[in-house]
Protein backbone atom coordinates (compact mmCIF):
# COMPACT_ATOMS: atom_id res chain seq x y z
CA UNK A 1 0.00 0.00 0.00
CA UNK A 2 1.33 3.61 -0.81
CA UNK A 3 1.60 5.68 1.98
CA UNK A 4 0.38 9.12 2.09
CA UNK A 5 2.61 11.13 4.15
CA UNK A 6 5.32 11.03 6.40
CA UNK A 7 3.54 11.12 9.57
CA UNK A 8 1.52 8.01 8.26
CA UNK A 9 4.61 6.29 7.56
CA UNK A 10 5.90 6.73 11.13
CA UNK A 11 2.42 5.76 12.72
CA UNK A 12 2.67 2.65 10.81
CA UNK A 13 5.88 1.87 11.63
CA UNK A 14 5.29 2.27 15.31
CA UNK A 15 2.06 0.41 15.10
CA UNK A 16 3.55 -2.15 12.95
CA UNK A 17 7.03 -3.05 14.83
CA UNK A 18 6.78 -6.85 15.96
CA UNK A 19 9.38 -8.48 18.60
CA UNK A 20 10.56 -10.21 15.62
CA UNK A 21 11.58 -7.04 13.98
CA UNK A 22 14.59 -6.76 17.07
CA UNK A 23 18.00 -7.94 15.96
CA UNK A 24 20.19 -9.28 17.99
CA UNK A 25 22.61 -6.20 17.99
CA UNK A 26 19.56 -4.06 18.84
CA UNK A 27 18.89 -6.01 21.75
CA UNK A 28 22.28 -6.06 22.90
CA UNK A 29 23.02 -2.20 22.71
CA UNK A 30 19.58 -1.17 23.92
CA UNK A 31 20.15 -2.98 27.17
CA UNK A 32 23.80 -1.30 27.63
CA UNK A 33 21.95 1.75 26.92
CA UNK A 34 18.76 0.50 29.46
CA UNK A 35 21.47 -0.86 32.71
CA UNK A 36 23.37 2.95 32.20
CA UNK A 37 20.43 4.98 32.24
CA UNK A 38 19.01 3.20 35.45
CA UNK A 39 22.73 3.79 37.19
CA UNK A 40 22.76 7.31 36.00
CA UNK A 41 19.18 7.99 37.03
CA UNK A 42 19.47 6.18 40.37
CA UNK A 43 22.96 8.64 40.78
CA UNK A 44 20.56 11.61 40.16
CA UNK A 45 18.15 11.28 42.60
CA UNK A 46 20.64 12.50 45.32
CA UNK A 47 21.03 15.76 43.33
CA UNK A 48 19.46 19.49 44.44
CA UNK A 49 17.17 19.54 40.87
CA UNK A 50 15.67 16.37 41.44
CA UNK A 51 14.22 17.16 45.04
CA UNK A 52 12.86 19.72 43.96
CA UNK A 53 11.28 18.58 41.10
CA UNK A 54 9.96 15.76 43.03
CA UNK A 55 8.98 18.28 46.18
CA UNK A 56 6.47 19.91 43.00
CA UNK A 57 5.47 16.68 41.98
CA UNK A 58 3.81 15.60 45.46
CA UNK A 59 0.88 18.20 44.64
CA UNK A 60 -0.41 15.39 42.50
CA UNK A 61 -2.45 12.67 43.12
CA UNK A 62 -3.80 9.83 41.39
CA UNK A 63 -5.91 6.49 41.99
CA UNK A 64 -2.50 4.55 39.54
CA UNK A 65 0.79 5.48 40.67
CA UNK A 66 4.44 4.31 39.98
CA UNK A 67 7.51 4.17 41.55
CA UNK A 68 9.99 7.13 41.77
CA UNK A 69 13.50 5.07 41.54
CA UNK A 70 15.81 4.88 44.25
CA UNK A 71 13.19 6.45 46.47
CA UNK A 72 11.16 4.11 49.37
CA UNK A 73 7.34 4.60 49.52
CA UNK A 74 7.26 7.64 47.00
CA UNK A 75 4.91 6.77 44.44
CA UNK A 76 3.47 9.46 41.69
CA UNK A 77 0.86 9.45 38.65
CA UNK A 78 2.62 7.36 35.99
CA UNK A 79 3.17 10.73 33.83
CA UNK A 80 5.00 12.14 37.18
CA UNK A 81 6.98 9.30 37.98
CA UNK A 82 8.27 10.00 34.01
CA UNK A 83 8.83 13.26 34.43
CA UNK A 84 11.05 13.06 38.02
CA UNK A 85 12.59 10.00 36.94
CA UNK A 86 13.51 11.46 33.47
CA UNK A 87 14.93 14.73 35.51
CA UNK A 88 16.98 12.84 37.32
CA UNK A 89 18.97 10.72 34.42
CA UNK A 90 19.46 14.07 33.35
CA UNK A 91 20.20 16.13 36.51
CA UNK A 92 23.79 15.29 36.07
CA UNK A 93 24.27 15.12 31.95
CA UNK A 94 25.53 11.61 32.32
CA UNK A 95 23.58 10.30 30.42
CA UNK A 96 23.92 8.42 26.63
CA UNK A 97 24.86 10.72 23.70
CA UNK A 98 23.75 9.68 20.15
CA UNK A 99 24.72 10.78 16.28
CA UNK A 100 23.58 13.00 15.26
CA UNK A 101 23.52 15.13 18.57
CA UNK A 102 20.63 13.93 21.25
CA UNK A 103 20.11 11.81 24.99
CA UNK A 104 17.72 9.09 23.41
CA UNK A 105 17.47 7.13 26.28
CA UNK A 106 16.41 9.34 29.05
CA UNK A 107 13.46 10.20 27.66
CA UNK A 108 12.28 6.66 27.16
CA UNK A 109 12.84 4.52 30.20
CA UNK A 110 11.22 6.09 32.54
CA UNK A 111 8.09 6.18 30.63
CA UNK A 112 8.12 2.57 29.93
CA UNK A 113 9.31 1.89 34.04
CA UNK A 114 6.12 3.84 34.76
CA UNK A 115 3.26 2.11 32.47
CA UNK A 116 4.44 -1.50 33.48
CA UNK A 117 4.19 -0.37 37.21
CA UNK A 118 1.18 1.24 36.69
CA UNK A 119 -1.03 -0.51 33.95
CA UNK A 120 -2.86 -3.84 34.67
CA UNK A 121 -2.55 -6.65 32.26
CA UNK A 122 -2.90 -10.03 31.21
CA UNK A 123 -0.59 -11.39 30.26
CA UNK A 124 1.98 -8.97 31.76
CA UNK A 125 4.56 -7.02 29.87
CA UNK A 126 7.25 -9.22 29.26
CA UNK A 127 11.13 -7.86 29.07
CA UNK A 128 10.93 -8.06 24.99
CA UNK A 129 7.88 -5.79 25.05
CA UNK A 130 10.07 -3.59 26.91
CA UNK A 131 13.28 -3.74 24.64
CA UNK A 132 10.48 -3.41 21.43
CA UNK A 133 8.43 -0.12 22.74
CA UNK A 134 12.11 1.26 23.68
CA UNK A 135 13.64 0.69 21.01
CA UNK A 136 10.69 2.27 18.75
CA UNK A 137 11.09 5.07 20.96
CA UNK A 138 14.89 5.40 19.62
CA UNK A 139 14.24 4.73 16.43
CA UNK A 140 11.77 7.57 16.41
CA UNK A 141 14.18 10.20 16.87
CA UNK A 142 16.87 8.65 15.11
CA UNK A 143 14.72 9.00 11.89
CA UNK A 144 13.51 12.16 12.85
CA UNK A 145 16.72 14.08 13.37
CA UNK A 146 18.27 11.89 10.10
CA UNK A 147 15.72 14.98 8.27
CA UNK A 148 17.77 17.90 8.86
CA UNK A 149 21.69 18.50 8.57
CA UNK A 150 21.35 21.16 11.32
CA UNK A 151 20.67 17.86 13.57
CA UNK A 152 24.12 16.50 12.59
CA UNK A 153 25.57 19.30 14.87
CA UNK A 154 25.57 20.04 18.18
CA UNK A 155 22.92 21.90 18.47
CA UNK A 156 22.21 25.84 18.98
CA UNK A 157 18.89 26.71 19.22
CA UNK A 158 16.81 23.57 20.86
CA UNK A 159 17.90 20.97 22.86
CA UNK A 160 16.94 17.87 21.08
CA UNK A 161 15.83 15.40 23.57
CA UNK A 162 13.18 18.47 23.88
CA UNK A 163 12.02 17.74 20.75
CA UNK A 164 13.16 14.34 18.77
CA UNK A 165 12.95 12.83 22.77
CA UNK A 166 8.83 13.80 23.40
CA UNK A 167 8.69 12.07 19.86
CA UNK A 168 10.31 9.20 20.68
CA UNK A 169 8.56 8.87 24.79
CA UNK A 170 5.06 9.34 22.59
CA UNK A 171 6.00 6.38 20.06
CA UNK A 172 7.21 4.50 22.92
CA UNK A 173 4.32 4.83 24.83
CA UNK A 174 1.65 4.41 22.19
CA UNK A 175 3.92 0.94 21.39
CA UNK A 176 3.61 -0.33 24.88
CA UNK A 177 -0.39 0.65 25.48
CA UNK A 178 -1.09 -1.11 22.01
CA UNK A 179 -2.70 1.93 20.09
CA UNK A 180 -4.27 1.86 16.73
CA UNK A 181 -2.30 3.05 13.78
CA UNK A 182 -4.63 6.46 13.63
CA UNK A 183 -3.96 6.85 17.53
CA UNK A 184 -0.27 5.99 16.92
CA UNK A 185 -0.37 9.02 14.34
CA UNK A 186 -2.46 11.49 16.34
CA UNK A 187 -0.13 10.94 19.37
CA UNK A 188 2.60 11.76 17.34
CA UNK A 189 0.54 15.02 16.26
CA UNK A 190 -0.35 16.05 19.80
CA UNK A 191 3.47 15.64 21.04
CA UNK A 192 4.94 18.02 18.75
CA UNK A 193 2.89 20.64 20.33
CA UNK A 194 4.26 19.82 23.73
CA UNK A 195 7.89 19.82 22.22
CA UNK A 196 10.73 22.05 22.32
CA UNK A 197 12.90 23.78 25.43
CA UNK A 198 15.81 26.64 24.26
CA UNK A 199 19.55 26.17 24.38
CA UNK A 200 19.51 28.77 26.12
CA UNK A 201 19.11 26.84 29.14
CA UNK A 202 21.66 24.71 29.01
CA UNK A 203 24.05 24.71 32.64
CA UNK A 204 21.34 25.60 34.41
CA UNK A 205 19.19 23.29 36.78
CA UNK A 206 16.58 23.87 34.55
CA UNK A 207 18.18 21.81 31.41
CA UNK A 208 17.40 18.33 33.02
CA UNK A 209 13.78 19.01 32.74
CA UNK A 210 13.35 19.04 29.45
CA UNK A 211 14.06 15.24 29.38
CA UNK A 212 11.60 15.27 32.46
CA UNK A 213 9.45 16.70 30.24
CA UNK A 214 9.86 14.75 27.55
CA UNK A 215 9.20 11.85 29.24
CA UNK A 216 5.84 12.97 31.10
CA UNK A 217 4.58 14.91 27.84
CA UNK A 218 5.24 11.63 25.28
CA UNK A 219 2.53 9.30 28.15
CA UNK A 220 0.17 12.57 28.22
CA UNK A 221 0.36 12.61 24.11
CA UNK A 222 -0.66 8.93 23.98
CA UNK A 223 -3.19 9.18 26.73
CA UNK A 224 -5.15 11.89 25.10
CA UNK A 225 -4.65 10.06 21.74
CA UNK A 226 -6.70 7.09 23.42
CA UNK A 227 -9.08 9.73 24.26
CA UNK A 228 -9.56 10.56 20.84
CA UNK A 229 -7.77 13.97 21.01
CA UNK A 230 -7.30 14.63 17.29
CA UNK A 231 -4.31 16.38 15.64
CA UNK A 232 -2.61 17.70 12.57
CA UNK A 233 -2.26 14.21 10.40
CA UNK A 234 0.66 15.84 8.49
CA UNK A 235 2.60 17.11 11.38
CA UNK A 236 5.77 15.61 10.10
CA UNK A 237 5.34 16.15 6.96
CA UNK A 238 5.39 20.74 7.46
CA UNK A 239 7.86 22.44 7.44
CA UNK A 240 5.08 24.76 9.91
CA UNK A 241 4.85 21.23 11.93
CA UNK A 242 7.67 19.53 13.14
CA UNK A 243 10.26 21.48 10.47
CA UNK A 244 9.73 24.18 12.75
CA UNK A 245 12.66 23.11 15.11
CA UNK A 246 15.34 22.47 12.40
CA UNK A 247 16.25 24.49 9.27
CA UNK A 248 16.57 22.59 6.18
CA UNK A 249 14.09 19.81 6.81
CA UNK A 250 13.48 17.33 4.58
CA UNK A 251 11.08 14.74 5.78
CA UNK A 252 10.94 11.24 4.11
CA UNK A 253 8.77 8.41 4.14
CA UNK A 254 10.55 5.62 6.27
CA UNK A 255 10.93 2.25 4.11
CA UNK A 256 8.30 -0.70 4.72
CA UNK A 257 8.74 -2.90 7.63
CA UNK A 258 10.06 -5.77 5.69
CA UNK A 259 12.67 -3.58 4.44
CA UNK A 260 13.72 -1.50 7.61
CA UNK A 261 16.82 -1.15 9.13
CA UNK A 262 17.36 -0.46 12.73
CA UNK A 263 19.71 2.72 13.17
CA UNK A 264 20.63 1.17 16.81
CA UNK A 265 22.01 -1.52 14.51
CA UNK A 266 24.25 1.18 12.16
CA UNK A 267 24.91 3.84 14.87
CA UNK A 268 25.64 2.56 18.55
CA UNK A 269 25.70 5.70 21.53
CA UNK A 270 28.55 6.96 23.71
CA UNK A 271 28.73 6.44 27.06
CA UNK A 272 30.36 9.01 29.79
CA UNK A 273 32.73 8.03 32.28
CA UNK A 274 32.22 11.39 34.15
CA UNK A 275 28.93 13.59 34.25
CA UNK A 276 29.63 16.36 32.01
CA UNK A 277 28.84 17.80 28.56
CA UNK A 278 30.21 14.68 25.80
CA UNK A 279 32.57 17.33 23.93
CA UNK A 280 34.61 17.74 26.99
CA UNK A 281 35.65 13.89 27.06
CA UNK A 282 37.69 14.68 24.51
CA UNK A 283 39.38 17.56 25.78
CA UNK A 284 39.73 15.16 29.62
CA UNK A 285 41.78 12.96 27.41
CA UNK A 286 43.74 15.50 25.38
CA UNK A 287 44.41 17.15 29.05
CA UNK A 288 45.64 13.49 31.10
CA UNK A 289 48.27 13.06 27.73
CA UNK A 290 49.87 16.44 28.65
CA UNK A 291 49.43 16.30 32.41
CA UNK A 292 52.10 12.62 31.25
CA UNK A 293 54.52 15.15 30.27
CA UNK A 294 54.50 17.59 32.76
CA UNK A 295 53.74 15.40 36.34
CA UNK A 296 56.01 12.46 37.27
CA UNK A 297 56.29 10.13 40.55
CA UNK A 298 53.04 11.27 41.82
CA UNK A 299 54.50 14.81 42.22
CA UNK A 300 51.76 17.53 41.94
CA UNK A 301 51.19 19.71 38.94
CA UNK A 302 53.90 22.53 38.73
CA UNK A 303 51.45 25.40 38.69
CA UNK A 304 53.92 28.19 39.11
CA UNK A 305 55.68 27.01 36.29
CA UNK A 306 52.99 27.25 33.23
CA UNK A 307 52.73 30.15 31.64
CA UNK A 308 50.01 29.47 29.03
CA UNK A 309 47.34 26.89 28.37
CA UNK A 310 45.60 26.67 24.84
CA UNK A 311 42.90 24.88 24.15
CA UNK A 312 41.91 24.10 20.60
CA UNK A 313 38.08 22.84 20.16
CA UNK A 314 35.27 23.15 18.40
CA UNK A 315 32.63 26.67 18.60
CA UNK A 316 30.15 25.19 20.53
CA UNK A 317 29.63 28.37 22.90
CA UNK A 318 27.35 26.85 25.29
CA UNK A 319 30.57 24.76 26.36
CA UNK A 320 33.05 27.75 26.44
CA UNK A 321 32.66 28.78 30.15
CA UNK A 322 35.71 30.30 31.20
CA UNK A 323 35.39 30.45 34.81
CA UNK A 324 31.99 28.40 35.92
CA UNK A 325 30.53 29.08 39.01
CA UNK A 326 28.05 26.74 39.78
CA UNK A 327 28.42 22.34 38.94
CA UNK A 328 25.65 22.98 35.99
CA UNK A 329 28.33 25.29 34.62
CA UNK A 330 31.23 23.47 35.33
CA UNK A 331 29.76 20.04 33.43
CA UNK A 332 29.28 22.63 30.14
CA UNK A 333 33.14 24.14 30.12
CA UNK A 334 35.67 23.09 28.49
CA UNK A 335 37.98 25.06 30.63
CA UNK A 336 37.10 23.95 33.69
CA UNK A 337 37.51 20.04 32.55
CA UNK A 338 41.23 20.43 31.20
CA UNK A 339 42.13 22.38 33.89
CA UNK A 340 40.70 19.65 36.68
CA UNK A 341 42.33 16.85 34.66
CA UNK A 342 45.29 18.94 34.44
CA UNK A 343 45.34 19.29 38.31
CA UNK A 344 43.95 16.44 39.25
CA UNK A 345 44.68 13.30 36.68
CA UNK A 346 41.52 12.29 37.06
CA UNK A 347 37.44 13.71 36.84
CA UNK A 348 34.73 11.80 38.82
CA UNK A 349 31.41 12.76 40.12
CA UNK A 350 32.29 14.99 43.26
CA UNK A 351 34.76 16.99 40.75
CA UNK A 352 31.79 19.16 40.35
CA UNK A 353 31.02 19.90 43.68
CA UNK A 354 31.17 23.81 44.50
CA UNK A 355 33.65 23.23 46.66
CA UNK A 356 36.20 21.87 44.12
CA UNK A 357 34.94 24.10 41.28
CA UNK A 358 36.05 27.13 43.79
CA UNK A 359 39.79 25.84 44.12
CA UNK A 360 42.44 28.43 44.15
CA UNK A 361 44.34 26.23 41.90
CA UNK A 362 41.42 25.71 39.46
CA UNK A 363 41.44 29.19 39.14
CA UNK A 364 45.01 29.95 38.69
CA UNK A 365 44.94 27.58 35.81
CA UNK A 366 41.75 28.67 34.28
CA UNK A 367 43.07 32.13 33.94
CA UNK A 368 46.32 30.93 31.97
CA UNK A 369 43.57 29.33 29.01
CA UNK A 370 42.75 30.69 26.19
CA UNK A 371 41.16 28.95 23.17
CA UNK A 372 41.53 28.64 19.21
CA UNK A 373 39.02 27.19 16.86
CA UNK A 374 40.43 25.32 13.93
CA UNK A 375 38.56 25.78 10.92
CA UNK A 376 38.71 22.17 10.27
CA UNK A 377 37.28 21.35 14.07
CA UNK A 378 33.66 20.71 13.37
CA UNK A 379 30.94 21.23 16.15
CA UNK A 380 29.58 17.52 15.64
CA UNK A 381 30.15 14.10 18.05
CA UNK A 382 30.93 12.34 14.88
CA UNK A 383 34.13 14.37 13.38
CA UNK A 384 35.71 16.88 16.49
CA UNK A 385 38.81 16.36 18.44
CA UNK A 386 40.17 18.51 21.08
CA UNK A 387 44.00 19.45 21.33
CA UNK A 388 45.84 21.24 24.36
CA UNK A 389 48.92 22.71 24.21
CA UNK A 390 50.99 23.75 27.74
CA UNK A 391 53.85 26.02 27.41
CA UNK A 392 55.88 26.36 30.59
CA UNK A 393 57.74 29.42 31.60
CA UNK A 394 61.13 27.73 30.36
CA UNK A 395 59.51 27.60 27.27
CA UNK A 396 58.78 23.94 26.70
CA UNK A 397 55.79 23.50 24.88
CA UNK A 398 53.46 20.11 25.36
CA UNK A 399 50.78 19.15 22.85
CA UNK A 400 48.16 16.58 22.73
CA UNK A 401 45.56 16.14 20.71
CA UNK A 402 42.20 13.54 21.18
CA UNK A 403 40.18 12.36 18.02
CA UNK A 404 38.41 9.46 19.99
CA UNK A 405 38.03 8.58 23.59
CA UNK A 406 37.27 5.65 25.75
CA UNK A 407 33.43 5.78 25.85
CA UNK A 408 32.81 7.28 22.82
CA UNK A 409 30.86 4.33 19.70
CA UNK A 410 34.20 4.19 17.72
CA UNK A 411 35.87 3.23 21.11
CA UNK A 412 32.94 1.98 23.16
CA UNK A 413 33.10 0.77 26.96
CA UNK A 414 33.43 -3.33 27.33
CA UNK A 415 30.61 -4.83 29.15
CA UNK A 416 33.05 -4.97 32.36
CA UNK A 417 33.56 -0.97 32.69
CA UNK A 418 29.76 -0.36 31.73
CA UNK A 419 28.86 -2.59 34.37
CA UNK A 420 31.52 -0.85 36.79
CA UNK A 421 29.58 2.41 36.11
CA UNK A 422 26.59 1.09 36.90
CA UNK A 423 27.68 -0.03 40.45
CA UNK A 424 29.69 3.23 41.02
CA UNK A 425 26.36 5.32 40.18
CA UNK A 426 23.69 2.91 42.04
CA UNK A 427 25.24 1.31 45.07
CA UNK A 428 24.77 4.96 47.02
CA UNK A 429 21.32 4.76 46.33
CA UNK A 430 20.49 0.96 46.50
CA UNK A 431 21.30 -1.73 48.55
CA UNK A 432 24.31 -4.42 46.66
CA UNK A 433 21.75 -7.19 46.42
CA UNK A 434 19.45 -4.78 44.26
CA UNK A 435 22.04 -3.32 41.94
CA UNK A 436 23.38 -6.94 41.39
CA UNK A 437 19.84 -7.82 40.73
CA UNK A 438 19.70 -5.47 38.38
CA UNK A 439 22.49 -6.12 36.15
CA UNK A 440 21.21 -9.35 36.13
CA UNK A 441 17.68 -8.73 35.36
CA UNK A 442 19.02 -6.37 32.45
CA UNK A 443 21.60 -8.89 31.10
CA UNK A 444 18.36 -11.20 30.80
CA UNK A 445 15.86 -8.75 29.95
CA UNK A 446 14.65 -10.46 26.77
CA UNK A 447 13.90 -13.54 28.83
CA UNK A 448 12.14 -11.46 31.35
CA UNK A 449 8.13 -12.56 31.77
CA UNK A 450 7.04 -9.69 33.79
CA UNK A 451 9.05 -6.67 33.18
CA UNK A 452 7.87 -4.49 36.24
CA UNK A 453 10.57 -6.70 38.34
CA UNK A 454 12.70 -3.68 37.37
CA UNK A 455 10.87 -1.06 39.59
CA UNK A 456 10.67 -3.41 42.60
CA UNK A 457 14.73 -3.92 42.39
CA UNK A 458 14.40 0.36 41.71
CA UNK A 459 12.85 0.65 45.22
CA UNK A 460 14.62 1.49 47.83
CA UNK A 461 14.95 0.24 51.54
CA UNK A 462 16.05 3.47 53.30
CA UNK A 463 13.98 6.71 53.66
CA UNK A 464 14.96 9.50 51.26
CA UNK A 465 16.88 12.66 52.04
CA UNK A 466 14.94 15.18 54.07
CA UNK A 467 14.76 18.98 53.26
CA UNK A 468 16.93 19.76 55.16
CA UNK A 469 19.59 17.94 53.39
CA UNK A 470 19.51 20.45 50.69
CA UNK A 471 20.00 23.94 52.49
CA UNK A 472 19.12 25.49 49.84
CA UNK A 473 15.70 24.02 48.78
CA UNK A 474 13.84 24.99 52.09
CA UNK A 475 11.31 26.72 50.75
CA UNK A 476 7.80 24.92 50.73
CA UNK A 477 4.66 25.10 48.52
CA UNK A 478 1.56 27.19 50.57
CA UNK A 479 -0.46 24.82 51.22
CA UNK A 480 -3.53 26.85 50.30
CA UNK A 481 -1.95 26.40 46.39
CA UNK A 482 -1.55 22.94 47.50
CA UNK A 483 -5.58 22.53 47.77
CA UNK A 484 -5.97 24.69 44.39
CA UNK A 485 -4.13 22.49 42.15
CA UNK A 486 -4.29 18.81 43.98
CA UNK A 487 -5.78 16.29 40.95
Amino acid sequence: MLLKSVTESFAKMIHGFKVAHLTDRVIQRSKRMILDTLGVGLLGTSTEVFYKASQYSKIYTSNISSTVWGQMDFRLPPTYAAFVNGVAIHSMDFDDTWHPATHPSGAVLPVLTALSEALPRSPEFSGLDLLLAFNVGIEVQGRLMHFSKEANDIPKRFHPPSVVGTLGSAAAASKFLGLSLNKCQEALAIAVSHAGAPMANAATQTKPLHIGNAARHGIEAAFLAMLGLQGNKQILDMEAGFGAFYANYSPKVLPSLASHTWLLDQQDVAFKRFPAHLATHWMADAAASVRRHIVTDGAPLPINHIQRIVLRIPDVQYVNRPFPDSEHEARHSFQYVACTMLLDGGITVPSFHKCQINRPQVRQLLRKVELEHPPDNLPSFNTLYCEMSVTLKDGATFTERSNTFYGHWRKPLSQEDLQEKFRANASGMLPCDKVEGLIRIVEKLEDIEDCSVLTTLLKNPVPPQEASDYPACNNSIPESVLKLIEV
